[in-house]
């Protein structure tokens, strides 16, 4: 698998309210775009499963529209996707299929005319996080998950098309990851898919063509969700770089905590250094790890202050003014100042995600306010330059990178805890590193958020990321500067952060399907969040 990395964990920067439903639509779109041969002039996009229920309030359609049209997820212009294509002359059909059963909930099939007249039938399904995969091309299974750069080579099953396919990319020094052939019967029609490490030219290409069982080639470029245009550098990878990451490929915070200590640094200067080593194992051209970093905090800056002074109504109807509100009662009510601006800085992030705004999922676009709400408050409040920001994302990335690798932080498959736990967690140990917490203290922060959301449900009103969301956003904020300040105090945790974050994922694993992420159970069985699910089913 490909090694997790910042953007990983910190990001997608992405147009809400989901992932999952939102950035990992767009991206099947896109994919199903970089396979036509002209620009698209009518689409259909028949949804299946959680895609076919959900569509509206998470504005998955929107996300298909203007991924077919070649927007990225984090485009504000997914919001007004209908109307793009309408400007273009692209004819739009979403067609929501409730009856057909499909092997994954985020399912949809692209049925595609581009304007040469040529039809194409991808199927995609949205696996999580942003990302995505396509599974059938015209009929045939394949499986394009988009990690890597990918070929996808349409050919007659006959000897010789793989050896000169090999032949053209290695004579252009053109590295090949790992290649599959999936044909519909012997001698039959076929596809070969090659991830790939490098970029693949058009001459290369052209000259792939030039063998006759072969019918046409497509290149599909490795995801980059979030690139700011004037941030683009290029880089001399040396020949040991592969195994300098090995050596910092921290496994868990054990190992993690072993080098802090061995080399006398913080966490984030030990994720940083560890990010260091992963770029450079990449031969593609990458925004750099401190221009991401600003473009994060520049997002999160953004989605925690604008529904300060402008609501945001969302999609689905549940929330919208929330943020507002708490910030007009501010020093009136019962929390201090760096509490309450944290709190409406969560609510916001959660009603700029949920009116499709762009934000940064840390670590999912349903838990995306914690972090920036306990970064921004404690800024405001405490003056932190912008170096020690940057270095708090970092920090929180790495706790967050410990929790995807070794447990989940999927609502679907642990609960809510996966979700808002970890983003507490990676909150509390943020913190506490902004004040001056040694790498121990801030596991200990970290495994103490995790054991005080231990169990939370995943319980979606209508299945949306609106509410009990929005309010839990606050609550783990609150949360992780609790745990932070107990850290601080030198309160350390009865449990490893390894041993705690296993608990946990145990925990998720347990919780029945109904409470995650399924609106079958908790809060969305309510009577009346069930009549609003009636509501949003007649919309």
């Amino acid at each position: 698998m490909k090694p997790l990395g910042l953007r990983d964990v910190i990001g997608p920067i992405m147009i809400g309210p989901s992932s999952s439903h939102t950035a990992g639509a767009c991206r099947i779109a896109l994919m199903a775009r970089s396979l036509l041969s002209a620009p698209p002039c009518a689409v259909e996009f028949v949804l299946y499963g959680s895609f076919a229920h959900t569509y509206r309030g998470h504005g998955t359609d929107r996300a298909l529209t203007a991924g077919i049209l070649g927007c990225l997820p984090d485009d504000e212009r997914l919001r007004e996707a209908f109307d793009l294509a309408a400007d273009m002359g692209v004819d739009v059909t979403i067609s929501p299929d409730t009856v057909t059963e499909v092997t994954h909930p985020n399912t949809v099939d692209v049925r595609v005319r581009d304007e040469r007249g040529d039809f194409m039938e991808v199927r995609g399904v949205s696996i999580g996080g942003g990302a995505a995969k396509i599974v059938r091309i015209d009929g045939i299974d394949v499986d394009v998950t988009g990690a890597y750069h990918n070929m996808i080579v349409y050919q007659d099953d006959a000897p010789g098309v793989l050896a000169h396919i090999t032949a053209c990319l290695s004579g252009r020094g053109v590295n090949i990851g790992t290649v599959r052939l999936h044909r519909t019967e012997k001698a039959g029609d076929a596809f070969t898919v090659l991830e790939l490490d490098d970029v693949v030219s058009d001459e290369v290409i052209a000259r792939i063509l030039e063998f006759p069982a072969i019918k046409s080639v497509r290149f599909i470029p490795a995801p980059s969700l979030s690139r700011p245009a004037d941030a683009i550098t290029p880089v001399m990878y040396p020949a040991s770089a592969r195994k300098t990451f090995q050596q910092l490929d921290f496994a868990n915070a054990e190992e993690l905590l072993a080098y802090c200590r061995e080399e006398g640094v913080a966490i984030s200067r030990a994720f940083a250094d560890r990010e260091e080593a992963l770029m450079s194992t990449r031969p593609a051209e990458e925004v750099t790890t401190e221009a991401y970093l600003d473009h994060v905090l520049q997002v999160m800056r953004a989605s925690a202050t604008r529904p300060l002074s402008q609501a945001a109504p969302s999609m689905g109807g549940l929330i919208g003014g929330e943020a507002q509100r708490v910030a007009q009662l501010g020093d009136k009510g019962l929390l201090s100042p760096l509490f309450w601006r944290m709190s409406a800085y969560a609510l916001a992030v959660m009603e700029t995600n949920a009116s499709m705004g762009c934000i940064v999922a840390a670590p999912t676009a349903g838990s995306s306010g914690v972090l920036p709400a306990v970064l921004m408050a404690l800024q405001d409040t405490f003056s932190f330059s912008h170096r020690q920001m940057r270095d708090a994302v970092l920090n929180a990335g790495a706790i967050g990178y410990l929790i995807t690798r070794n447990a989940t932080v999927a609502g679907a498959e642990g609960g809510c805890q996966a979700e808002i736990g970890s983003a507490s967690a990676m909150a509390a140990s943020a913190a506490a590193e902004l004040m001056g917490a040694s790498p121990a203290a801030c596991l200990h922060a970290a495994s103490t958020a995790i054991s005080n959301t231990l169990g939370m449900v995943c319980d979606p009103i209508g299945g949306l990321v609106e509410a009990p969301c929005q309010m839990r956003n606050a609550s783990a904020a609150s949360n992780a500067l609790i745990a932070a300040q107990c850290a601080l105090a030198g309160i350390a945790h009865i449990a490893p952060f390894d041993e705690t974050v296993d608990a946990m994922y145990r925990v998720g694993r347990a919780l029945p399907a109904e409470l995650r992420e399924t609106a079958l159970g908790g809060m969305a069985t309510c009577p009346s969040c069930m009549a609003f699910n009636v509501q949003l089913s007649k919309a």
